[in-house]
């Protein structure tokens, strides 16, 4: 064996093994990495591949076991049974005990609501996806079946269209996959959090998922969005269309959706009634959060709210006090409740046992690919099959050009065991069809029966060419394919339950009149992107500000609180948000994290944070590679109060630093060789699209770099005539040491 690099102290741990096969007191070194590789590794990879992430057919081991459980028990067709039997039953694949297989049972159930097509058909009580504090009743009380629906799970499973695996002790076989004859992965919603990894991908519409898995079948250009307008929730709702962050998501398999709760003004009772509710929230949620609200005195319009969830469904009911308009306040909840919630999606899939993020057309491929190769294993197996019978029906033949003889082998023979060796030697047959002539009954030796059997030869002989000719047709087996999503489409397809609301339709602010109190405030920004307001009366009795260990000040500015920011982060996307929106901060507190607060995707990172007033000026971008762009702030300006921005600004070189400003002014650029340049914004020529690469105002020598940039009157030059150019791109001239910049007010990223 190699011998091993010694590992430091600090890396290695001391086990115990007293009383471990008579070793008293004794102990044994294993080096942490030792460790991590021996039995953590092998138990993440055990979450990712065996439990936590969906497959192609779009469930993970614990829906599958539980589901072939219940066909296998008859379900599919049968009555209802306890839910205490399935669950005891399932625990033949699945050990992981009666609470945790309950608990699948209930997500898949019709009564609790999570999935637009249920795969359980429940009797009781299954609680609700929309309640927090609604239990679902104990297994004994409740009962359950399979849903008509699950026809389309189990149709070729025994066919041979799915490998049988052995279960855990290796008793019974059990299904790797189901062979859903429609994209279930799209159709169901799933959930699951791994080692390192997890996944969270949203429900569509079954028409919808159908009509465009046969249009990009048809056509592998075919525009997703015309089939596929968005994802559609059990719990309905409203889904705000955004079509840069929709193709973003059906693109990349990342990204979050935008939905909002459906309401209806009752003008005799002056109340509004909430009757469905975003897919990511519960009603509780939201009460809580409006009661929450009402009492720090930011939502004075509410006398009461209460639920009024019964039988026919979620309704939540809120008073209202007289005059007060009902679009505004719904307006202001959205804003500052769970009635307006995003769904982050993670389309994180495992393919052939590799964890995989895709877009919706390549999980589409994805499908159809391992749905051709079902269909080519069931058309092998009917092939199979039917070859069978037609060899057994020659055989019978055979036995027709003189069924008197037959008779008098069998007659004349002595021993039981060479009437099949005499059988094959009187008529040329083998010992299968020898066996099968021997085995019929004797009421059956007559011509009639035997002319009856074999005139299938020709009709058997017809259909292996047919299903012969369709396996080895691609054009064949795309269209079995089609056939059978257009009968699933026909079948069980329903309207959406998600309303989409196109932007034009969304409800308009009106900040003048909106309550959001308005006061001087100070706003800090530190480099990681923590945020503080802090009122003129707590800043004067404050002391030293607090920031994170490796942290200091960015910058600091004098605001209102209605004051309105922009955040452009890592991923080249900007968020908007208002100061009113964060809670008044000290000195002593480290404030608001940004990337938190705004909802930001994994890894994503705040570069700039800028404050853009009216709108009425411009936003200066600057790059790494010494190119510029300037792009009006009205670019920006969008409908709603809070929003993200996707492709904010260029993604072809790293940010360097955002200036915004109400007129044309002198900026000084610096360059990683000791280098600057001094150059007037009115050189620059407006750009109406916000992620323009810009054009260069800065010739870097190889390897060099725009570094920083800031107004000449905080640059600290005393000679500014040195470096002034009237013309763009310029080099610049050697930075002396007098001119070294005193301050910088741009974001350091």
């Amino acid at each position: 064996m190699a011998k091993k690099k010694k590992e430091p102290e600090q890396n290695k741990k001391k086990i115990n093994t007293d009383g471990i096969m008579g070793l008293v007191g004794s102990t044994t070194e294993q080096a942490i990495s030792e460790t991590l590789e021996i039995n953590y590794m092998p138990y993440a990879m055990s979450v990712i591949v065996s439990r936590a992430i969906p497959e192609i057919d779009g469930f993970k081991p614990s829906h599958r076991k539980l589901l072939y459980t219940m066909y296998k028990m008859g379900l599919l067709n049968g009555a209802r049974t306890k839910s205490a039997n399935i669950v005891g039953q399932t625990m033949r694949l699945n050990p992981h005990g009666d609470a945790a297989i309950y608990e699948t049972m209930v997500r898949l159930a019709k009564g609790n609501e999570t999935l637009l097509h249920p795969f359980v058909d429940s009797k009781g009580n299954f609680g609700k996806v929309y309640s927090r504090d609604t239990a679902y009743a104990a297994s004994r009380y409740t009962e359950a079946k399979l849903d008509k629906f699950c026809e389309e799970l189990f149709r070729d499973i025994d066919l041979d269209t799915v490998d049988m695996v052995d279960n855990y002790d290796a008793t019974m076989k059990e299904p790797s996959l189901l062979p859903t004859t429609f994209p279930n992965v799209l159709v169901s919603a799933n959930q699951g959090i791994a080692v390192g990894m997890a996944s969270n991908i949203c429900s569509f519409n079954l028409k919808e998922v159908c009509d465009t898995a046969i249009a990009l079948m048809n056509n592998p250009d075919h525009d997703i969005l015309e089939t596929l307008p968005g994802p559609d929730f059990s719990t309905g709702g409203e889904l705000l269309f955004d079509e840069a962050a929709t193709r973003e998501i059906y693109s990349t398999g990342r990204g979050s959706f935008k939905l909002r709760a459906k309401w209806n003004y009752v003008k005799s009772g002056n109340l509004i009634e909430i009757t469905e509710i975003p897919y990511s929230t519960t009603g509780e949620a939201i009460i809580d959060k409006i009661v929450e609200l009402n009492k720090a005195g930011k939502i004075k319009e509410i006398v009461d709210i209460r639920d009024e969830t019964d039988l026919h469904g979620l309704k939540l009911t809120i008073d209202l006090k007289r005059g007060v308009e009902p679009e505004k306040l719904m307006h202001k909840l959205f804003r500052m409740t769970p009635l307006q919630d995003s769904f982050a999606c993670n389309f994180n899939i495992l393919i052939a046992g590799m964890p995989r993020v895709m877009g919706i057309a390549e999980i589409l491929e994805e499908w159809t690919a391992w749905r051709t190769d079902c269909i080519m294993r069931r058309l092998y197996f009917q092939i199979q099959k039917k070859e069978d019978r037609l060899h057994l029906l020659k055989g019978l033949e055979r036995i027709l050009l003189d069924i008197d003889k037959a008779i008098r082998i069998i007659r004349e023979t002595e021993l039981e065991s060479e009437v099949v060796p005499n059988l094959m030697i009187g008529f040329g047959i083998d010992e299968i069809q020898a066996n099968y002539v021997a085995e019929i009954k004797l009421r059956n030796i007559n011509k009639e029966y035997i002319l009856k059997q074999t005139k299938a030869i020709s009709e058997l002989e017809k259909e292996i060419a047919d299903l012969k000719d369709t396996l080895g047709s691609n054009r064949k087996l795309k269209n079995v394919i089609i056939k059978e999503l257009q009968q699933v489409s026909d079948k069980y397809a329903q309207p959406r339950k998600t309303q989409i609301v196109y932007e034009s339709q969304e409800i308009q602010p009106d900040d003048e009149e909106e309550q959001v109190p308005d006061y001087p405030v100070t706003l800090f920004v530190s480099k990681e992107g923590y945020l503080k307001k802090i009122t003129a009366q707590s800043l004067r009795m404050s002391g030293e500000q607090k920031f994170k260990e490796g942290d200091n000040l960015a910058f600091s500015v004098e605001t209102s609180n209605k004051a309105e920011l922009l955040v452009f982060t890592s991923m080249y996307q900007c968020y908007k948000t208002r100061l009113s929106d964060f809670e008044d901060s000290k000195a002593s507190l480290l404030g608001d994290y940004l990337p938190q607060k705004l909802g930001m995707d994994a890894g994503e990172t705040v570069l700039q944070v800028v404050l853009p007033g009216d709108y009425k000026g411009f936003v200066l971008f600057f790059f790494e590679n010494g190119k510029a762009a300037k792009v009006p702030l009205s670019a920006y300006e969008t409908k709603t109060n809070r929003r993200r921005l996707i492709a904010a600004f260029s993604d072809k070189s790293p940010l360097i630093s955002a200036i915004v400003l109400n007129e044309d002014k002198q900026v000084v650029l610096y360059s990683t060789d000791s280098r600057a340049a001094i150059i007037s914004t009115a050189q620059l020529t407006p750009k109406t699209t916000k992620n323009t690469q810009g054009v260069a105002v800065m010739s870097l020598k190889k390897k060099a770099q725009l570094s920083a940039v800031c107004l000449l009157e905080d640059s600290g030059i005393t000679n500014a005539g040195r470096y002034r150019n009237k013309t763009i791109p310029t080099a610049g001239a050697i930075l002396k040491d007098e001119d070294t910049p005193e301050k910088q007010i741009s974001f350091d990223i």
